[in-house]
């Protein structure tokens, strides 16, 4: 059964919350000191569609703690700093990085994500973060199978969630329409909110003119999920998630009820961007967020 995370939705609630701050990794690859810069102005702003959590990856969170406390955090400077971390350190060190945070009062650790490439790995993975209070996102081969098992390990005192790429340096790393749409009802069905990651770099399907990839688009990744929510099968959710119609999709998102946001976005969590400004302008110029 899926649970909501406790962010408040709000206007406009289907894109809100949806963006988490992804500015250390590729291909903005910031520095540290320029991330958190950034994160702090975009905090100062409050833009809805933000998150307003920094994704930072384990081995960092020491450079991460220093570069923090040089200067003040957003608005007063008792806010503490909203983490996601990517767990690149392995299961074995998730308790030295947890520990760590915890330690900190500068710093509040709200999920983790996790690599998990075989149904082996999800298993152990589950089994190792038995207790573990923080949300964790798996990261799990392409063919979902595996999400039945994250399902199983849900339980009202946490939360347990699904991880999909959703692009990459090589083409090969996109997974289709139909890919995407079979993880999307996976996790609809089973009960298991998911989170996406890569090649999301605009509001609508399109083709990178430099690369020749074709990337998927978060308005698109998001009306998957409202269908999937409703219940349309594979096939309806990878007709959406295909479509390169702005005009069509805008179209879709207004029609969108109150209930179907719910929803969706219990289904469809956030998404890592690099950019925190490039989402943020696609909406806005679709009519879609307001500025």
């Amino acid at each position: 059964m899926l649970t909501s995370p406790g962010d408040t939705p709000g206007p406009p609630g289907l894109l809100a919350a949806l963006v988490d701050d992804a500015g250390l990794f590729p291909p903005e690859s910031l520095s540290m000191a320029e991330a958190l810069a950034r994160h702090r102005a975009d905090a100062t702003a409050g833009s809805p569609m933000l998150s307003h959590r920094f994704l930072c990856s384990a081995s960092r969170i020491g450079e991460l703690r220093t570069e923090w406390a040089r200067s003040p955090g957003p608005a007063d400077g008792t806010e503490p700093l909203r983490l996601g971390i990517i767990l690149d350190t392995g299961l074995d060190g998730l308790g030295a990085v947890d520990a760590e945070i915890a330690a900190d009062p500068a710093l509040a650790l709200e999920m983790v994500e996790v690599p998990a490439p075989s149904a082996e790995a999800v298993t152990a993975a589950l089994d190792a973060l038995a207790g573990f209070e923080p949300s964790v996102f798996l990261e799990g081969p392409r063919a979902p199978e595996w999400v039945k098992a994250v399902a199983t390990a849900n339980q009202p005192a946490r939360l347990r969630g699904a991880k999909v790429r959703c692009g990459g340096a090589r083409a090969d790393l996109f997974p289709s329409p139909e890919e995407l749409a079979a993880f999307i009802c996976a996790c609809f069905e089973h009960g298991v909110p998911f989170k996406a990651t890569a090649g999301l770099h605009g509001a609508v399907r399109h083709r990178d003119p430099e690369t020749g990839f074709v990337h998927h688009g978060f308005l698109n990744l998001v009306l998957g999920a409202v269908r999937a929510a409703a219940g349309s099968p594979v096939d309806r959710v990878a007709v959406v998630l295909a479509s390169t119609d702005g005009p069509a999709l805008v179209a879709e998102a207004r029609a969108v009820s109150g209930r179907e946001v719910s929803a969706a976005r219990l289904l469809f969590r956030a998404y890592g961007s690099c950019s925190t400004s490039e989402p943020r302008e696609e909406a806005a110029a679709l009519g879609l967020l307001e500025v």
